[in-house]
């Protein structure tokens, strides 16, 4: 199956066209994923506009390219707008899959994740106790 790509500097977009995530197309989207992971983008969003069911070779591709995604602190996007569909992708409960209903959400949710990355969104090093009388300095 032949997937149309979207290189961009932060994320790859890629549409598919296929009723199901299933059969041959979960080993071809997970053959083209990993080409790209060694080009290195670690962001990748998947249109999958027209996908309305998945298989277990669908899922385990899913989870994978997930996990790739994660370990190389980036991000895996499914776009779809079908609430059932949307709805499969999260009983699956796959940790940090994102799955939004427009490419544009999809693109700022990448953009958010990496500036998150960048800037170390989340860390603990400073309690709120560090910044008590920062701006309340005075002069002796």
């Amino acid at each position: 199956m032949d997937f149309k790509l979207e290189k961009k500097e932060q994320y790859v977009y890629i549409e598919t066209d296929a009723p199901a995530f299933a059969g041959d197309v979960p080993a071809s989207f997970e053959e083209t994923a990993r080409g790209l992971f060694r080009e290195g983008y670690h962001s990748l969003i998947v249109n999958m506009q027209t996908v309305k069911s998945l298989d277990a070779t669908g899922i385990t591709t899913l989870k994978k390219v997930n996990r790739l995604c994660a370990n190389d602190l980036g991000l895996l996007v499914i776009v779809t707008r079908d609430d059932d569909f949307m709805d499969t992708l999260e009983d699956l409960r796959i940790p940090d899959l994102t799955v939004l209903p427009t490419k544009e959400e999809a693109i700022d949710a990448v953009f958010m994740h990496s500036l998150e990355n960048e800037f170390g969104a989340g860390d603990d090093d400073y309690d709120d106790e560090d910044y008590e009388g920062v701006s309340e300095s005075k002069e002796p």
